[in-house]
């Protein structure tokens, strides 16, 4: 199942779409003379030439002609960015998923699994009634030598297809790997809320038999962080978690810094993941920070990677969290949300530091 339309949101900025794609491009491995070509192409986010969505799978198309897949996949990815708010965006995401299919089918490592997660306390009251399903890919999963697991998570506006070629180090790392993706997202039909810790736990349910998940370290992005951080409140199988700009505390109560700082692309994207208006959205989301007391329970290590000019994510969820948590490590980076300039830096600190916490855990 594939992310549905959206509720027919405004028009995305193109100026705003531009300036928030480097960390994902990026991230994904794009060349910039392939963005810089593309971007210069794009003057409107309609549908048709000159548009986001079809100077993107134009890109893609050309791709995969040449039988470069895995590039394919991730301009379809790009076409569909930030969310699918119509026809253009999801073709480009059906396509973009088609295509990993593609690629993948080289690599009979990686496994698709999709995760049933039914009504819990509470679910009367939400959009989907509490249930969904949602799609992990895999690596390394073994029933007879079950290893620790490594969960991936990108953010608000990431595909798990995005970060699936990290399953292809599964093996090196010595641990099962699962990439997946955040309510709302994608695949992945839950409605955004403050309980998605509980999908996280659905996800370990499932993998228990072929993983090690008394064992499981999360690397999960932004608003996944959170995520990932509440899950570990409640799911003592969540050993260590990495993050980079995860909002903590102030991002949800600060009014000011979130009607004066927050992109729109940011708002009009959580106001689709959570279903709720964009006038409602600031107030439900007060509840969801974390408290002194939170922090001060979690007796997990965290690493947190901040962006020292973040415009989204307040400087104060970084402090707040390493005040009161009781095992945190901060990583600073003068660059915006995501720090776009320092992609691999970043990377390369998770995984150094999930290998850390983890050979910690395994000497006590």
């Amino acid at each position: 199942m594939t992310q549905q339309p959206g509720r027919g949101a405004a028009r995305n900025d193109v100026d705003e779409l531009k300036q928030f794609i480097g960390v994902h491009a990026r991230a994904q491995g794009l060349p910039d003379e392939l963005c810089s070509r593309v971007l210069r192409r794009i003057t409107h986010d309609g549908e048709g030439p000159g548009s986001w969505s079809g100077e993107w799978s134009v890109a893609a198309a050309e791709l995969a002609a040449q039988g470069q897949l895995l590039a394919a996949c991730q301009c379809w990815n790009t076409a569909r960015f930030p969310f699918v708010d119509g026809p253009a965006r999801a073709e480009a995401h059906a396509r973009c998923v088609e295509t990993f299919g593609r690629w993948s089918a080289d690599h009979p490592g990686i496994e698709r699994i999709e995760i049933t997660v039914d009504g819990g306390p509470g679910a009367e009251t939400r959009p989907d009634g509490g249930k969904g399903t949602f799609t992990a890919l895999t690596a390394g999963l073994s029933a007879t030598e079950p290893r620790p697991l490594l969960l991936v998570m990108g953010g608000i506006v990431s595909l798990k297809e995005q970060w699936a070629p990290a399953l292809l180090g599964a093996e090196q790392l010595g641990m099962a790997m699962a990439v997946t993706e955040m309510p709302g997202v994608g695949e992945n039909t839950l409605t955004y809320g403050n309980d998605g810790g509980r999908m996280l736990s659905a996800l370990l349910d499932a993998l228990a038999d072929r993983a090690d998940v008394t064992k499981t370290y999360a690397s999960a992005m932004s608003f996944s962080g959170h995520m990932a951080l509440r899950c570990a409140l409640t799911d003592p199988r969540i050993r260590g978690v990495v993050t980079a700009g995860a909002p903590i505390s102030a991002f949800f109560t600060d009014r000011a810094w979130y009607d004066a700082t927050v992109p729109r692309i940011t708002k009009d994207t959580l106001a689709q993941l959570t279903g709720l208006g964009e006038d409602a959205l600031f107030d439900d989301m007060r509840s969801w920070g974390f408290t002194a007391q939170e922090l001060a329970g979690l007796a997990i290590p965290v690493g947190y990677t901040v962006s020292l000019r973040d415009e989204i994510i307040p400087q104060e969820d970084a402090r707040f969290l390493h005040r009161h948590g009781r095992d945190v490590a901060l990583k600073e980076n003068d660059d915006v949300h995501g720090s776009p300039s320092h992609v691999e830096e970043t990377r390369a600190w998770a995984v150094q530091s999930v290998l850390a916490m983890r050979q910690r855990a395994e000497s006590t």
